[in-house]
């Protein structure tokens, strides 16, 4: 590197920083959001004892920021469909709203709350399993929750083995001490419902409701 020679007298100096680095414009969701020609997308299945026909949910995503650290899915429209035509204007107008919702960004995941809140009037019904559904519109915001678990938008609330070992042990007990023979069935068939997780699988055990299916206890 060659000296650079100063033949003048310096009246003043500065130091040069280094410019910063610019922060990546980062694509988020919101309603001017133009949808791509193509989208991802996983249709969920609901049958229920209301009706002879399935109804067949369809949740496309956007895949925001691709091939970067700032990579997302969100939901980004829903789709319902079913040869069974009593619910269609309702089920259009939902749809509409849901979709709407995807489309304005921010948290979307309160909307699985408001739905699975919805309480049918002639009462709700018991999926296989034992697990209870308090309407068609609460069961629709269940297969919305599935699939925001799966993008990784709503958290998985799984329990430990260790706590899974101690609610199976807990069953045994009550069991034997009921005298109640182990059936094909999940949980003992004296199971009560749960109101945390809709399954019928709480038992009392030394004065204490336990759900032997999410580990919620309350003792009194």
């Amino acid at each position: 590197m060659n000296a650079k020679v100063i033949d003048k007298k310096i009246t003043g100096f500065s130091i040069k920083k280094p410019e910063p680095e610019k922060e990546p414009d980062i694509e988020r969701m919101h309603e001017k959001f133009e949808r791509p020609e193509t989208l991802e997308g996983s249709t969920y299945k609901i049958k229920t004892p209301l009706s002879d026909h399935a109804l067949y949910i369809t949740i496309n995503d956007v895949v925001l920021n691709p091939g970067t650290d700032h990579e997302v899915r969100r939901p980004f429209e829903v789709f319902i469909n079913s040869k069974n035509l009593e619910h269609f204007q309702w089920v259009v107008a939902l749809t509409r709203v849901i979709s709407a919702v995807f489309r304005k960004g921010g948290d979307v995941t309160f909307l699985v709350e408001e739905l699975k809140a919805v309480f049918d009037p002639q009462g709700g019904y018991f999926k296989s399993g034992g697990r209870f559904m308090p309407s068609l519109v609460a069961e629709i915001g269940d297969a919305i929750e599935t699939h925001m678990k799966r993008i990784g938008l709503i958290e998985e609330e799984a329990l430990s083995e260790a706590q899974k070992e101690v609610l199976h042990e807990k069953q045994i007990e009550y069991e034997q001490k009921h005298r109640i023979e182990h059936t094909s069935e999940e949980f003992p068939p004296t199971a009560t419902l749960c109101l945390k997780c809709h399954t019928k699988a709480v038992i009392v055990m030394d004065g204490c409701k336990t759900c032997l299916n999410c580990g919620a206890s309350k003792c009194g």
